[in-house]
């Protein structure tokens, strides 16, 4: 008798600065986490949370809503026309 095993999705990652690093499975924790980022990134003032929390909170939320992703890949496609050598 074979013993059925539901098929898990693939873990969604992240690739920064070639780095890549795996995001959590649930999809209200990843709201939570780049909402949370995004926030505490406005208090980048202060010690220990910077500004640098926004646009990686940003980039979490991107995974999940389409708005959000449609930014991240023009913000993309403009970077790399703008390294582009002109000839």
């Amino acid at each position: 008798m074979k013993s059925y095993k539901p098929q898990q999705q693939p873990r969604r990652k992240i690739s920064i600065l070639g780095r890549e690093f795996a995001m959590p499975q649930s999809r209200g924790v990843r709201i939570g986490l780049g909402i949370a980022l995004c926030v505490l990134g406005l208090l980048g003032f202060l010690p220990v949370l910077g500004f640098w929390m926004i646009p990686l909170g940003l980039l979490v939320l991107s995974h999940e809503f389409h708005v959000v992703r449609r930014s991240r890949r023009r913000l993309i496609v403009w970077w790399e026309r703008r390294k582009r050598p002109l000839s």
